[in-house]
């Protein structure tokens, strides 16, 4: 699975941060990143992530 953040979307919510935080968190001037291709054992918390976004920011391709 690949991981797509629009950037022009997000608002920075961090809600998915909560929801998948081996993938996703806050850099040091709380700006989002993310593994772009994380391990198939996190493709449920990826997901939660996917839907937790308030602004659907977060797009899933599958591999």
């Amino acid at each position: 699975m690949r991981v797509f953040v629009d950037r022009a979307l997000c608002q920075v919510h961090a809600q998915c941060v909560f929801a998948a935080p081996e993938v996703f968190e806050l850099d040091d001037d709380d700006r989002l990143v993310h593994v772009a291709e994380p391990d198939d054992g996190l493709i449920d918390a990826v997901e939660e992530a996917a839907r937790a976004c308030p602004v659907q920011a977060i797009f899933l391709e599958e591999a």
